[in-house]
Order: C-alpha cells, then structure tokens, then sequence
C-alpha cells in the first residue's frame, strides 16, 4: 500500500508541475521555455498512470484524484504560501477516504 501512495503522489507531483509551468508562463509571464519541462513532465505523469496496479484505468484514475487533491493542497501551501483551511483538510479527507474505498476494495 506504501508502493501504492508513493507512486500516486509521485504522479500528482508530475502532473501538478506539468500543469504549473505554464500557468506561471500565461500567468505571471515568465519564459516560454518552461513549457518544454511542463511537456517533459506531463509526459512522465501519463506513463507513472500506466505503473499503478489495479483493473482498469478508470479506477485508477478515481483514486488517483483522491491523492491528486492533497498533493495539490499541499502544493498550495509549500509552493504558493496559502495555508489551506480546515475546509481545504476535511475536503482532502474526505477524497482521501474516497481513494481507499475505491483501493481496498475487496476483491471479486
């Protein structure tokens, strides 16, 4: 199961870069160049969801957004310095709650 977290937020970490490069392109108009790391590492998170071990890619994709969520709150805190609220927490909880149903289900 610790293979499991590592390698979703591994994920969520490539796509959340991948996705933020530009943003600070189109955003705050840093250089244009940033978009080859951001292709470089939306490449990287469409191949680390083909390493996750479960039937079929939508149940992977379901609990991949469980992760996704706290990673991107913990983006918003580390990288952005927004303290998430105690909204922002019980949300993560919640989706996080979502991916282990969805995880440790058992099996058929």
């Amino acid at each position: 199961m610790l293979n499991t977290l590592l390698l979703f937020i591994a994920t969520a970490l490539t796509e959340i870069v991948g996705c933020y490069l530009p943003w600070l392109w189109l955003k705050q108009g840093k250089p244009a160049w940033l978009l080859l790391p951001a292709a470089a590492s939306l490449a990287l998170f469409a191949w680390l969801l083909t390493l996750h071990d479960t039937a079929g890619a939508g149940r992977v994709y379901a609990a991949y957004g469980g992760v996704y969520i706290g990673v991107a709150l913990v983006w918003l805190w580390a990288v952005d310095g927004i303290r998430p609220t105690p909204w922002d927490v019980a949300g993560v909880l919640v989706a996080l709650a979502g991916m282990a149903i969805i995880m440790l289900q058992p099996a058929r």
